[in-house]
């Protein structure tokens, strides 16, 4: 049977997010103004990126009678706890092909992922890597089922993440966030203003891919000037990260009141602050920094005794 939300996680989101002011001696001596875009504030369960990602998939499968929502991911993911959530919120059905063995389903992340309902399908990383063959999605898809990418990341996740450029208050010379799967920097290409920069932080080895796809979930952003990605902050890869990154994070949160994880935005805050050392930002530039969530693998990565 399907739970409800616990009181702390139901309710509607809290937009718009709230935008944080961050001091730090490296910003000053550059002159630098950095905001962050609190992004992981928008709903305690269904947070950051994810919650923008996921608005349109949701409003799509009410148009369209899809009463089910199938997606993928590993183990700790927390697009498949966002999903989880979002469907007992919306009173839809929902299943995780998850990448891992049998005993990952004990974790905290699919251990909320089932309490909200979802049904967990674990599969090896062959057949894993089989998530975009249609042959093989076949299996899955039914006529009131919405298939949902790994990480949210399709086209309609596009209007979702653009309308984050509203809720700021000014228009920033930089906007900084992390980026693996490419669907919110896709969206913030669509979103951002002319002048406007982006600067994506790549999270994961061999990132070269990403720019391929920001193209094909939004065909627009190959004309669009003004936006780069970063390759050389990843720190060893995916989900990896050294105890130099960790302490990094640990103090600047400690220093500047923003909590951190050191997967997405603790990653992507330090190549911020790298490629700030390194003069690839310019001096007196006002910096939005999003935040896209994902607190909740924290509790993952003490499970798994790496922090």
């Amino acid at each position: 049977m399907q739970a409800s939300l616990s009181a702390e996680s139901e309710g509607q989101a809290i937009l718009p997010s709230p935008l944080q002011r961050l001091h730090h001696p490296l910003l000053t001596r550059y002159g630098v103004e950095l905001w962050c875009k609190r992004d992981d504030l928008i709903h305690p369960a269904i947070s950051g990126n994810k919650w923008r990602k996921l608005k349109y998939h949701l409003l799509h499968a009410k148009e369209h009678g899809k009463r089910h929502l199938l997606s993928f991911g590993g183990a700790y993911s927390n697009h498949i706890h966002a999903l989880a959530a979002a469907g007992c919120q919306s009173g839809l059905r929902t299943t995780g092909i998850i990448r891992g063995e049998y005993d990952a389903v004990s974790n905290s992340t699919l251990r909320d992922a089932r309490h909200w309902g979802m049904d967990l399908v674990l599969v090896d990383r062959q057949s894993y890597r089989r998530r975009q063959d249609p042959d093989w999605l076949a299996q899955f898809d039914a006529p009131d089922t919405l298939i949902v990418p790994e990480g949210g990341s399709s086209p309609l996740a596009i209007p979702g993440v653009a309308e984050l450029v509203g809720e700021v208050p000014f228009s920033p010379d930089l906007w900084v966030l992390p980026c693996a799967s490419g669907g919110t920097l896709a969206g913030l290409i669509a979103g951002k203003r002319d002048r406007e920069q982006i600067l994506a932080i790549a999270v994961l080895k061999g990132g070269g891919f990403i720019a391929d796809e920001v193209c094909r979930l939004h065909p627009a952003a190959a004309h669009i000037p003004g936006w780069r990605i970063a390759l050389d902050h990843h720190d060893g890869g995916y989900a990896k990260f050294s105890p130099t990154l960790w302490q990094w994070v640990q103090d600047f949160s400690a220093t500047t009141d923003l909590p951190l994880e050191p997967i997405y935005s603790g990653k992507a805050m330090w190549g911020l602050f790298r490629e700030l050392a390194a003069g690839r930002i310019a001096p007196g530039s006002k910096i939005v920094f999003i935040h896209t969530g994902g607190m909740q693998g924290l509790a993952g990565l003490r499970e798994q005794g790496r922090l």
